[in-house]
């Protein structure tokens, strides 16, 4: 299976400045994948090069296995950036149908109708886009980037100036589109909680170099340091404390009046030290494996980057 997004070595230099450095990193089919990094990253740069609007000064960028140069793979992909592209004066449907004539799209009076009512605004078709709020703006253009139903859909920044209400439904139309139409989603964003909640999969990109990719869960498993915390409802007896000091695998490393926190070795589960526990007598109120959050990881990721 082709992978929907690959990037392998691709460098970019505008002027004499080199603004991507070599960046590798691959976005499968039906992910929904999060692209996090400061301004002035290159995060920009990279979906320009993407969607074909830049070329590479070197390395390979392709879409479903075709180059992003050829017609073939611009076909595939829908896309809103930070302009939405809308006009104004015309309403839902006719914005829709100047799209929809420009990609070919056969039949589209029955087209657009499914697609406004996709996106929730099936009740506003005939009402122009210049009367829209921020977040019926982005739905449109949403609409509008799946005009030709393509397998790809590349957002910048989607939620944007759109209020909490807006993010919600936007968010919630994100999921809908992948798990639902099988769509995959690459979408670069300032908005960390927005990531952490839908994303399965990121690349952090800072200064023109891929700093962290991967699974988004593996990656806060490994940035959380394996900590196990047990909540109990008495405090830890001394002698038991001392007992779970002496088995080295349990990795006990905190006490606190009802809380114990464990770095386990590998192969030791939650629920092998819940078990110990509670045969010794010891009530357990929560038991879990602390992850990192995506705050503290980009965080932690820009700070081991910033210049002495």
């Amino acid at each position: 299976m082709n992978s929907a997004i690959s990037l392998e070595n691709v460098r970019k230099t505008l002027g004499s400045r080199e603004v991507l450095k070599g960046i590798s990193f691959t976005v499968d089919q039906g992910d929904i994948f999060g692209y996090l990094g400061p301004n002035g990253a290159g995060k920009t740069t990279s979906i320009r090069v993407i969607l074909g609007l830049l070329e590479a000064s070197s390395g390979t960028a392709s879409i479903l296995g075709e180059d992003v140069s050829q017609d073939e793979a611009r076909k595939k992909v829908g896309f809103v950036l930070e302009a939405d592209g809308l006009y104004d004066n015309m309403t839902a449907e006719e914005n829709l149908e100047y799209y929809f004539r420009i990609y070919g799209v056969p039949e589209p009076r029955g087209r657009i109708e499914r697609v406004l009512d996709s996106v929730g605004l099936g009740d506003r078709a005939k009402d122009k886009a210049g009367t829209y709020s921020k977040g019926m703006r982005q739905r449109l253009a949403l609409a509008r980037a799946m005009a030709h139903s393509p397998e790809v859909l590349i957002l910048d920044e989607p939620t944007a100036g759109v209020d909490p209400g807006g993010q919600i439904e936007i968010r919630q139309l994100l999921l809908n589109i992948a798990h639902e139409e099988g769509k995959t989603i690459f979408f670069s964003s300032h908005n960390l909680d927005e990531v952490e909640r839908i994303c399965n999969r990121i690349a952090l990109i800072d200064r023109g170099e891929i700093k962290l990719y991967g699974e988004l869960e593996k990656l806060q498993r490994e940035m959380g340091k394996g900590e196990v915390i047990i909540d109990t409802s008495e405090a830890i007896a001394e002698s038991l404390f001392a007992e779970l000091k002496s088995m080295p695998h349990l990795g006990l490393r905190e006490k606190k009046e009802r809380t114990l926190v464990f770095i386990p070795q590998e192969g030791v589960e939650v629920s092998d030290i819940v078990s110990l526990l509670s045969g010794r007598g010891v009530k357990i109120e929560g038991a879990k494996r602390k992850e990192a959050s995506l705050e503290e990881m980009y965080t932690a990721i820009l700070k081991e980057v910033e210049p002495s």
